[in-house]
């Protein structure tokens, strides 16, 4: 039973909820200590690698490998958590250029020092972050960095979404998400943009991201937004290779 399995995390669950359906699957698992290495938020999916029995002792040789993304990140609309599960705090409507934004993104390249998001579960003074922004209590702690490394970053494409649309679609991405993770608020904090802005459209990119491990592509959103001065937030991420697994090696725990 120590093992390793790769598994295809859909939108809206956790990691944990994962390992649940995992074990719900596949029964000769139910009691077996199941770990996780590299997490992913719930509006993000991908590759998920699970540790099973001993192999959970080598969980950081798991952790520190390289990543592999594609995430769609619509400009002009900023959120306080960088992705779609998150208050809105800015809008900016104005058009950007096709060169502007490739400036922008190349210049993510190479190692840097990359400030985690304040809805993340990175702790300081013993609570994650998140609890210190849910609390509206993290101007109270300095938000902490880490080291990573951008090997390439490539623009895949550029389209106008109506708002309309892309409010529907939102709303349907957080309804699939268990838990407490504000959902009225950030639903009704949606609803309102849109009918705020009925029939104008918003500029969304596609990009792809080879990075190392521990890389947040939703703090690349953020501060690509801040970069071209209008705000930025990760609409979709996906996550499509740890190493050399790739989503083709997962197993779908929705089929």
């Amino acid at each position: 039973m120590n093992k390793i399995i790769a598994v295809w995390k859909s939108v809206g669950i956790t990691p944990l909820e994962a390992i649940e359906k995992y074990k719900e699957k596949y029964s000769e698992y139910k009691y077996e200590t199941i770990s996780y290495a590299g997490r992913l938020d719930p509006m993000a999916e991908g590759v998920l690698i699970l540790l099973i029995g001993e192999e959970n002792r080598k969980r950081k040789k798991y952790l520190d490998v390289n990543k592999e993304y594609e995430s769609e990140i619509v400009l002009g609309i900023s959120t306080d958590s960088y992705d779609a599960l998150g208050l809105i705090t800015g809008k900016n409507l104005k058009t950007v250029s096709e060169k502007e934004i490739k400036n922008s993104l190349f210049s993510f390249l190479g190692k840097q020092n990359q400030i985690y998001p304040p809805y993340s579960s990175k702790t300081v003074n013993g609570k994650p972050l998140y609890w210190w922004a849910i609390n509206n209590r993290i101007n109270e702690v300095e938000i902490p960095n880490h080291n990573i490394e951008i090997y390439s970053i490539e623009l895949l494409r550029i389209e106008k979404v109506s708002v309309n649309k892309l409010t529907k679609r939102i709303f349907k991405k957080i309804e699939k998400v268990n838990g407490d993770f504000r959902q009225k608020e950030i639903i009704k904090s949606w609803d309102k943009l849109g009918k705020e802005n009925s029939g104008k459209k918003l500029t969304k990119i596609k990009i792809k991201v080879s990075c190392s491990s521990g890389t947040y592509i939703r703090r690349i959103a953020f501060d690509l937004g801040k970069k071209l001065g209008i705000g930025a937030f990760a609409y979709s991420i996906k996550r499509v290779k740890i190493g050399d697994v790739g989503k083709y090696d997962c197993l779908d725990l929705e089929i």
